[in-house]
């Protein structure tokens, strides 16, 4: 019988947590380089750009990917001729491993774990408790899938239950369709279909743990019905234009993964994951002979991507004598280069701001003639002003909107992904405008923040208000103050029939 050491399970989680936040999978950037290299819309390319620059920034400077570190979730099959030299509980060892990653002096990452999903709803401050699934297998070996899943594609699950007669492609093409740009496009779809309601959806997840080979795929072609799914899924998803960010352009989808099972005759059950552009998890195999060796990817395998090659000519703003005409002035689709001082406000702080503005007293920051931007950043480490700091799904502020930018003066806000009717309302009417940073670039984003310091809400952490002051960070105008929207203008230019 092969024995494991608690402690060896331990380190192996805590070092496989700390690697995927900063390394991308190899697969994964050869299939986003090699769709960089085909894009032909000029702001798709530069989103992905910005995206692969992040990437190899983040590898080279051992920091997150995203600012959205990530719910931690571990799968493991465990051999039955194993024996785990421990008297704990196996979560509670997971545990202890996810929490010494994540509270790690040297690249501390984000917790955004809260303990009670309805009520309290406070930070544990480690991002544990992790989702453990275990399986119990033949073998003398541990098998272990470490993955990272950030809020914005989690948020896009869908789920059904279809008849068995139901066209299933049809059904998975129409909910991308409908699924917006807050899961970061470009990415990898996870589909699970048969089994029962908790299994399709557990096998979209691990669909995702997949290597990617859609360039090999559709370099041989199928070999079975299921390759001939996969292809069409990938052909139909991309041909409807929504692009990278959702900005239109011809990839949404780098690969499409799927995983069945027996179901019952009656039923038809199918679940889609979504993962977004940091696409973080990573395999190791525990044999007893101590921890995992894990080994970050080498640099040279990132392609040397030139930001400024798609041609597109940004405005420099000043956002410190910023004015209501400039606002009027954005187009959607312009790309602006934000210099001066920002505050930053996401769900929380907006819930406080709403109802300090609704009750009439006073706001701890006053809000009128500010642009705000939607993020959670990490905490700095070393000499850093702060760690990265890209952009959470704007949609979810859309309730707040008329209100901040009413009541509240504000003149723009930055996030990412689409806005809603009754946001774009507001937007028209208060003559203001909706930007998008590149989600996916948090790393690279953070390097244009030259002072950061809390200014309201300090007890909620992650999600206080900050006022950042920035230099050159990249925004492209979502919505303007006409109410038009590159959200929709973008994919209806690029959808192929």
């Amino acid at each position: 019988m092969i024995v494991i050491r608690e402690n060896d399970l331990r380190q192996s989680i805590r070092d496989a947590f700390q690697l995927i936040s900063f390394a991308h999978p190899r697969d994964f950037v050869r299939h986003l380089a090699a769709a960089w290299e085909r894009e032909e819309s000029p702001l798709a390319k530069s989103a992905m750009g910005q995206i692969l620059v992040n990437s190899r920034m983040a590898l080279l400077g051992r920091r997150p990917i995203c600012q959205d570190t990530g719910v931690a979730s571990v799968f493991l099959r465990v051999g039955m001729n194993v024996r785990i030299d421990t008297t704990r509980a196996l979560e509670d060892i997971i545990n202890d491993g996810v929490r010494a990653a994540y509270c790690d002096d040297a690249n501390p990452l984000r917790s955004s774990i809260v303990d009670d999903p309805l009520f309290g709803r406070s930070n544990t401050h480690d991002n544990t408790p992790a989702i453990v699934h275990v399986e119990l297998v033949p073998g003398d070996t541990v098998e272990v899938f470490a993955v990272a899943k950030g809020a914005g594609s989690e948020n896009k699950t869908k789920f059904a239950v279809l008849l068995p007669r139901d066209d299933v492609i049809s059904w998975i093409v129409d909910q991308v369709s409908h699924m917006g740009a807050g899961w970061c496009p470009p990415g990898v779809l996870g589909i699970g279909i048969g089994g029962n309601v908790e299994r399709a959806m557990l096998m979209a997840k691990k669909a995702l743990l997949s290597p990617l080979d859609m360039h090999e795929l559709v370099a041989r072609g199928a070999a079975d019905r299921l390759d001939e799914m996969r292809l069409e899924i990938y052909n139909r998803v991309n041909a409807l234009g929504i692009g990278a960010q959702g900005l239109g352009g011809n990839t949404t989808v780098l690969d499409v993964k799927i995983l069945t099972q027996p179901t019952h005759a009656a039923s038809l059950p199918i679940a889609l994951i979504p993962n977004c552009a940091a696409h973080r998890h990573v395999h190791f195999v525990l044999d007893g002979s101590g921890p995992a060796e894990l080994e970050a990817p080498c640099a040279d395998d990132w392609p040397q991507v030139v930001l400024d090659q798609t041609g597109i000519v940004s405005r420099q703003v000043d956002l410190d004598t910023l004015s209501r005409e400039d606002v009027q002035s954005w187009r959607a689709g312009q790309t602006l280069l934000f210099s001066g001082k920002l505050l930053t406000a996401r769900d929380a702080a907006h819930h406080r701001i709403t109802r300090l503005l609704s009750s009439g007293d006073p706001l701890p920051v006053p809000l009128a003639g500010r642009v705000i931007y939607y993020v959670g950043p990490v905490d700095a480490a070393g000499d850093e002003i702060i760690g990265p700091a890209g952009p959470t799904t704007a949609n979810r502020m859309d309730p707040f909107m008329g209100t901040v930018l009413g009541a509240g003066g504000a003149f723009a806000t930055i996030g990412k992904g689409e806005r809603g009717p009754g946001a774009i309302e507001a937007i028209q009417k208060n003559g203001a405008a909706s930007l998008i940073a590149v989600g996916g670039a948090a790393y690279l984003i953070s390097k244009s923040i030259r002072s950061a310091r809390v200014v309201a809400f300090e007890d909620l952490g992650m999600e206080a208000i900050h006022e950042f002051e920035v230099k050159d960070m990249p925004v492209i105008v979502a919505v303007d103050a006409s109410g038009r929207s590159i959200h929709d203008t973008g994919p209806a230019k690029w959808r192929r029939s």
